[in-house]
Parts: structure tokens; sequence; C-alpha cells
């Protein structure tokens, strides 16, 4: 079984951090189940919670 991880990203802002943050965790975790809402600023994907979080803070932001 595949873990889900959801992290709150609140310094996502717009739908170019959107396709950042979609791309960082594309980058770091290959045929990773991705969804990402820009209202509630939650990200959502499967695998590695702790490379999936490095990525993102890898990418600029700061995922709670």
């Amino acid at each position: 079984m595949t873990e889900t991880t959801t992290l709150t990203v609140n310094d996502m802002t717009c739908n170019h951090c959107v396709g950042t943050v979609t791309r960082a965790l594309q980058a770091a975790l290959p045929g990773a189940e991705i969804a990402v809402d820009l209202a509630t600023h939650s990200v959502r994907f499967t695998g590695d919670a702790a490379k999936g979080k490095e990525a993102i803070e890898e990418a600029g932001y700061t995922p709670e």
C-alpha cells in the first residue's frame, strides 16, 4: 500500500506556484499521484513523505 501525505503550503498563492510545486514533486517522486488545491493551499501526494516535503522546500515553499 502506498502512503499518502497531505501538506499545507500557505505560501503557494497562484497557478504558477501550483505548477512549480507539482513539477518539483514529479521530479522527486516519479510516478506519484499528486493533487494540488490552490484554494485550500493543500498538496497531497503518494510516496516518500520526507522526499516530497524536501522537494517542496527546495522549490522555495514552506510545507506544514
